[in-house]
């Protein structure tokens, strides 16, 4: 399983335990991600997903999902959780950048060990 859902939730924890602002950054073209497409831009949109701004919002780990007003209209919103590519803080721009976890294989005959540069002083 992918850690993706738990590192969304715990930034979603954090951002809020610091009064600010939760966002998330959507890649609408995902399969099953429903948003307003008027509102869609590159095939991404940007959600507000503070209590204050949304209703019924349910986090799990499998997506985020609430009713939210766009335009005075109010719309149900469905983000399954591999189509979240960024969560920040709107205050700070603090957060977490996903990938698309498919694309990313590290080999670990790549990975390059340095060594220590700290030196004991006396």
């Amino acid at each position: 399983m992918s850690k993706r859902p738990y590192l969304i939730k715990a930034m979603i924890e954090w951002i809020n335990d610091n009064n600010f602002t939760p966002y998330i950054l959507v890649d609408a073209s995902v399969k099953d991600v429903e948003v307003p497409e008027n509102f869609i831009k590159n095939d991404q949109i940007i959600l507000n997903i503070s209590y204050s701004a949304s209703n019924n919002l349910n986090i799990n780990l499998k997506s985020i999902s609430f009713d939210g007003r766009f335009n005075g209209n109010s719309t149900q919103i469905f983000v399954p959780s591999e189509a979240i590519l960024s969560v920040y803080a709107k205050e700070t721009g603090e957060g977490m950048v996903f990938t698309n976890d498919k694309n990313i294989k590290i080999k670990k005959d790549k990975i390059i060990k340095k060594p220590p540069h700290l030196k004991l002083v006396e």
